[in-house]
C-alpha cells in the first residue's frame, strides 16, 4: 500500500514566507538596536589643502551625538577619542536627545576640550526630538513644524557656555580666524539650515594683504542643504564640514542610504565628496554621526562614526 504525499497549499507557503520575513525583520531591528548603534567607528580621510610646505594637520569631526541619559558606551568612547590628540575638533551639532544630558555630554567631551575646537548647533541643540512617523522621511526634508504641542526647548545657552568654557569657538552665523600650527584658519559657520536659521557671515576680515598670507578657509554647518553647499563653494571654501544625515541611519547593503533628511542626494549622505558651484569645487565631508534619535534608536548598515581628516600640503606650484 503506497503512502499519500500531501502537497503544501499556496496559503501555507505564503504563511511560511511571511513568518520568515517577520523573523528576519525582527532580527534586523534587534541587531540595529543592540549591536550596530553601539559599534562606533573611526573613518579616516586625507586632503591636500594646506599651503605648500605645511606640516600635516589633523581635524576630528564630530556630529550628531544625540546624547541621552545612561548611554555609557557612547560617553566612554567619546572620552577615548582624546588619545588621537587632534590639532582641531569640529562639532557640527545635534549633540542632545534629552534635556538632562548636557552635563554628561560636557563630561564626555571634556578630554577633547584640551584641544582647539569650533562648533555650530543643530535642531537637537535647541529642541528635544519628537516621535515621528519614519515614513515621513520619504516624503521630503522634514522640519520642526508648529503643532498642538509646543516644542520642548533645550538649554542651548548652557550647552554653548560649556563649550565656550572649554575653549571651543562658537561659529553660529559667525566668522573667525584662528592661528594653528603656523597656519591661519579662516572659519565661517551658520546656524542650522534645517530650521532655516542660516545667515552667512562671509569670511573673517583682516588686513588688506590677508589673502596673500598662508591660510585655509573652512566652512561649518549642521545640515548640508544644497543652497548652503552652493554658497560656501562659490565663496571659495577649501573644505566644508556637515552632519545631520546620519548617513541615512538605515541603509541597504550594497546600495546605501534611502534618505538624507535634506535635499542632498542620498549617495552623498555620508563620506567625502567634491561639490561644484559657480565654477568652483570644494571637498565636503558629511559625517554619518555618532548617535541616533531617541525616538528611533537603531542603525543598520551604517555604523556610527567620528571622522579624522588629515590635512596635508598642496604641491609646490
Amino acid at each position: 500500500m503506497s503512502a499519500t504525499r500531501t502537497t503544501p497549499s499556496r496559503l501555507t507557503k505564503l504563511g511560511a514566507a511571511a513568518g520568515f520575513a517577520v523573523a528576519a525583520g525582527a532580527t534586523a531591528v534587534a541587531y540595529g538596536t543592540f549591536i550596530e548603534r553601539h559599534w562606533f567607528a573611526l573613518r579616516e580621510e586625507s586632503l591636500a589643502i594646506l599651503p605648500p610646505g605645511s606640516t600635516p594637520f589633523t581635524v576630528l569631526h564630530l556630529s550628531d551625538i544625540h546624547l541621552s541619559l545612561g548611554q555609557h558606551k557612547k560617553t566612554e568612547w567619546l572620552k577615548g577619542l582624546a588619545v588621537l590628540e587632534p590639532d582641531l575638533v569640529v562639532n557640527t551639532g545635534d549633540n542632545l536627545s534629552h534635556p538632562q544630558a548636557i552635563a554628561p555630554l560636557l563630561d564626555a567631551l571634556g578630554p577633547l576640550m584640551d584641544f582647539p575646537g569650533v562648533f555650530v548647533p543643530g535642531s537637537n541643540d535647541y529642541f528635544a526630538p519628537r516621535i515621528k512617523n519614519p515614513l515621513a522621511y520619504f516624503s521630503g526634508p522634514s522640519k520642526i513644524r508648529a503643532d498642538q504641542r509646543p516644542p520642548l526647548a533645550l538649554d542651548t545657552e548652557a550647552l554653548h557656555a560649556g563649550f565656550g568654557q572649554g575653549g571651543w569657538v562658537n561659529l553660529t552665523n559667525r566668522a573667525q580666524s584662528i592661528p594653528l600650527k603656523g597656519i591661519r584658519f579662516d572659519f565661517s559657520g551658520v546656524d542650522d539650515p534645517h530650521l532655516n536659521r542660516e545667515r552667512y557671515a562671509g569670511w573673517p576680515r583682516g588686513s588688506v594683504s590677508q589673502n596673500s598670507a598662508p591660510h585655509v578657509k573652512i566652512a561649518v554647518a549642521h545640515a548640508p542643504y544644497q543652497r548652503v553647499l552652493d554658497h560656501f563653494t562659490a565663496d571659495g571654501a577649501d573644505l566644508i564640514l556637515a552632519g545631520h544625515t546620519h548617513g541615512g541611519q538605515v541603509c541597504v547593503p550594497g546600495y546605501g542610504a534611502l534618505v538624507s533628511n535634506c535635499d542632498l542626494p542620498t549617495w552623498r549622505a555620508k563620506g567625502l565628496n567634491d561639490w561644484d558651484a559657480a565654477g568652483r569645487t570644494a571637498p565636503v565631508n558629511v559625517s554619518a554621526g555618532i548617535g541616533t534619535s531617541r525616538t528611533a534608536p537603531f542603525r543598520f548598515a551604517c555604523r556610527p562614526e567620528a571622522v579624522v581628516l588629515t590635512l596635508t600640503a598642496k604641491p609646490q606650484p
